[in-house]
């Protein structure tokens, strides 16, 4: 009857709920410390709730003191972890139980992890690459909607998954991730978004990556073998495939070197330009 009566008594509305949200939008992939990676942001988006459901500065500054610990996720799915926060910095006001404190910084750490899976494989490896297969034609081409247009498209989707999982996270409480998780078709789900998100780039590579070689074997009294037409008759694409796992290799190796890879292409493709290899 007790916890009823929690749920039932609100102090938070969609204002501050809005509020919060646009905060940790606005600054969850920008706002990072080597310490505490994206506490800071955290703890900068939950002060509109904070500061309504804590009015004395004592309670007020511990509650941000518990906001500042250790987190990092990915940004958009993990507006399903601030919903949840707020929903229970919520009910430790109304029941005034101290004992919720480490409850809260617990679920926190313990779903940043698993929220980071989903965002990363259905929001970078799956609409990410969508979007820019839409409208890469258009920036071949030279149309100005190949660039604005993915920025324009990205963003509303982005910001509808994130404050409809805020709210959700809010609405159902800590509850509503582990059901969410517990759920078979949310295994499903990735492992879906991430073979869709392994084709889209697939696709990518073999649309707009052209490498050919010129290269020529010379055969007395017949015609020279062209090596390119030979790879072809093998495999198609066979060296954009080999230039593409080449650097996919690197990179589980090595890690996102970009600047490194990119002056490594630019020196191969320089050197092999003037050898007449490619």
């Amino acid at each position: 009857m007790e916890n009823l009566n929690i749920q039932n008594e609100k102090k938070i509305t969609k204002k501050e709920l809005r509020k919060s949200w646009i905060i940790w939008y606005l600054g969850a992939e920008l706002s990072n410390s080597y310490e505490r990676l994206q506490s800071l942001i955290f703890c900068a988006s939950m002060i509109p709730v904070l500061k309504k459901l804590y009015p004395k500065k004592e309670e007020l500054s511990q509650s941000l003191k518990r906001h500042l610990s250790f987190f990092n996720t990915e940004g958009i799915a993990g507006s399903i972890v601030q919903g949840i926060a707020i929903a229970m910095e919520e009910q430790r006001s109304i029941s005034n139980d101290s004992n919720q404190d480490s409850m809260i910084t617990s679920i926190k750490t313990g779903l940043m992890g698993p929220v980071a899976g989903i965002g990363d494989s259905i929001v970078w490896a799956a609409i990410m690459p969508i979007i820019i297969a839409l409208f890469l034609p258009f920036a071949i081409q030279g149309s100005s909607l190949g660039a604005i247009m993915p920025i324009i498209l990205y963003t509303g989707i982005s910001m509808l998954i994130g404050y409809f999982l805020c709210i959700r996270g809010y609405t159902i409480g800590r509850n509503s991730i582990l059901q969410l998780l517990q759920n078979g078709k949310i295994k499903d789900l990735i492992e879906g978004a991430a073979v869709l998100g392994l084709f889209m780039m697939g696709a990518l590579a073999a649309s707009y990556i052209n490498i050919k070689t010129p290269m020529e074997i010379t055969v007395k009294n017949s015609q020279p073998i062209v090596l390119q037409q030979i790879l072809d008759s093998i495999v198609p694409g066979s060296l954009e495939l080999f230039a593409v796992f080449s650097i996919y290799l690197y990179m589980k190796k090595k890690g996102p070197n970009y600047n490194v890879i990119m002056i490594t292409i630019l020196i191969v493709s320089i050197i092999t330009s003037i050898l007449g290899i490619l």
